[in-house]
């Protein structure tokens, strides 16, 4: 009996020590105090939508996490400027994730509408599509606003379905998000338009926001959410070598637009149809000598910072100008076994994940953070260079130790500025500060 009692200790024990390491236990973005905000459209300032940002708790057992959510990021959201009515709402959501993800070894499950995913701030993950579809009988387009039903209803697949990140471009916000019935999502990579090395929209100009993380050329992506099947999600950079090693590299996704002018069932390619309009223009190329080159899930099998015996990874795939490329996150199959991961409750018994570590200051003096611009005349900018995980406050004093202005930078977000317009000119320094840990920038205000 004293054996069994014993050996049944060291199993809960390692049980316990593996949860408290475990990504998708403690890689979650928690807050109980700080309240959204958003956007209205001719209104350049952020007003509080009363909901709280990023997740609420995180609790486990021993073969499951369930993270409680209201689906609301630390970045504002909005203006939907499509005639989208919605606004991001408090979705009061439970997501249940393995913590041993498999993967599927008979058909693959095929990615969905609606959430597919979350992000490790509580926003919805969606799939390429928007519900649009070509309706070859009626030759036009069916579902979603303004058309048609599609033959089968909103969630049957047509020959031709169409993706809504070209198409609904018009309606993201600058974090590249937008809600559906009040559930704010991404469909995308979620940094602002605004960082990508070529900008095609230019929502930010007026409503300017973030992203949950800024694109780094130079350093591997943070995981930033996970799939409805278990497994983690990257950013556009990993290591070129599946094996953890080797130089930072975008990682690509193996799927290229179709070059035929007509489409079998569908509308001939034209400009208001244009190759890459429907998900069916892309078709999947194998690499399988080139390792950077993601499967037909948008993943691969790797090493990653978070991961270093290796873990099946999705990663949120751009182009060379950082612009979202195809299939965008996951899809349009799931890797591994897929279930809802939306529940109703959490079960008896969890235990609930709360990180009493701080940043350390190694973390700290690796931070990459941008102050500009220097000399600056009217609003200093204080860019994080990457995925925030901690609370920061932001001061901005004069060369006689006064503080002048301050601010703060919220988990989950990358930017806070200073308006410096009554402010004199000189020499001023900004600070970054985290608990015991200071960063300080010398800055020059000019009039």
């Amino acid at each position: 009996m004293k054996k069994t009692i014993l050996i049944i200790t060291a199993y809960l024990i390692a049980t316990m020590s593996y949860s408290q390491t475990n990504p998708v236990i403690t890689d979650w973005l928690q807050n109980n105090t700080v309240l959204g905000t958003y956007y209205v459209s001719g209104n350049s300032l952020a007003i509080s939508n009363n909901v709280l940002i990023n997740c609420q708790s995180v609790q486990y057992n021993t073969t499951d996490v369930y993270v409680s959510t209201k689906g609301i990021p630390a970045y504002p959201t909005g203006p939907f400027l499509d005639g989208n009515p919605s606004l991001a709402s408090d979705q009061n959501a439970i997501f249940k994730f393995p913590l041993a993800p498999v993967e599927n070894t008979g058909t693959k499950t095929a990615t969905t509408g609606g959430n597919i995913g979350v992000f490790i701030n509580g926003v919805a993950l969606f799939d390429y599509r928007d519900g649009v579809a070509w309706n070859n009988a009626t030759s036009a387009l069916c579902g979603g606003p303004g058309n048609p039903p599609c033959p089968g209803g909103p969630m049957a697949t047509q020959d031709w379905n169409r993706d809504a990140i070209p198409a609904e471009k018009g309606g993201f916000d600058c974090s590249k998000g937008h809600p559906a019935r009040g559930n704010y999502h991404h469909h995308q990579n979620p940094s602002a338009f605004k960082l990508d090395k070529v900008v095609i929209s230019t929502i930010c100009n007026l409503y300017d926001a973030d992203g949950l993380y800024t694109i780094d050329s130079s350093s591997h992506s943070p995981l930033i959410g996970f799939a409805y099947d278990g497994f983690p999600v990257y950013g556009a950079y990993g290591f070129a070598d599946t094996n953890g090693t080797g130089a930072i590299v975008r990682i690509k996704s193996g799927y290229q637009l179709n070059t035929a002018t007509t489409r079998t069932n569908g509308p001939a390619v034209n400009t208001t149809y244009f190759n890459g309009y429907f998900r069916e223009d892309y078709q999947f190329i194998a690499h399988p000598t080139d390792l950077t080159y993601l499967d037909e899930h948008n993943g691969r099998w790797c090493k990653t910072p978070e991961y270093p015996n290796g873990t099946y990874a999705y990663f949120a795939t751009v182009d060379a100008n950082h612009n979202s490329f195809y299939p965008y996150v996951v899809g349009p199959t799931f890797y591994g076994v897929y279930a809802n991961a939306k529940v109703n409750s959490v079960p008896s018994g969890t235990t609930p994940y709360t990180s009493t570590v701080g940043i350390n200051k190694n973390e700290f003096e690796k931070l990459k953070v941008t102050v500009f611009p220097n000399p600056a005349s009217d609003l200093i900018a204080i860019q994080f260079n990457d995925l925030i995980k901690y609370d920061f406050d932001i001061a901005l004093y004069n060369i006689n130790g006064k503080r002048i202005k301050q601010s703060k930078i919220n988990k989950g977000q990358t930017i806070a500025y200073f308006d410096i317009e009554t402010v004199y000119a000189g020499i001023y320094l900004v600070k970054i500060s985290n608990e015991n840990n200071v960063k300080t920038f010398k800055v020059v205000i000019k009039k």
